[in-house]
């Protein structure tokens, strides 16, 4: 009987490891939300619902916050498909964006470009 022990550490260890990839794709730094890499993320009032129009070009100065196969939707976060059918991360039905002209944790200067473009405040 010293297996149910085992098992029983083992299925904690599991589920321990299993929470602790769970990740949120952004957190909050010095008043807005920040994609893994540190970067400030963005949000485009263009945006319908749950769909990203910001392709092409626009995707290439506003580079998506990409989801992998893997990544799950959890809370306020969801995973939308882009028109490319890549995955994207979104904050309440928002997709997520990078802007391509900062270049390093803390820059915020996509904010308010064409008054159409905002940091996510957490």
């Amino acid at each position: 009987m010293k297996l149910l022990p085992i098992a029983l550490l083992t299925a904690s260890l599991l589920g321990i490891c299993a929470s602790a990839s769970a990740q949120s794709p952004a957190k909050a730094a010095d008043g807005v939300l920040v994609g893994p890499n540190g970067m400030t993320l963005y949000i485009f009032d263009k945006d319908a619902g749950d769909k990203s129009v910001c392709n092409g070009g626009c995707a290439t100065n506003w580079p998506p916050l990409m989801a992998t196969d893997a990544d799950k939707a959890a809370g306020d976060y969801t995973i939308i498909t882009r028109d490319d059918g890549k995955k994207q991360w979104a904050l309440k039905g928002k997709p997520l964006y990078y802007w391509a002209k900062d270049t390093k944790p803390g820059d915020k200067t996509g904010d308010n470009v064409g008054t159409v473009w905002h940091v996510v405040k957490p």
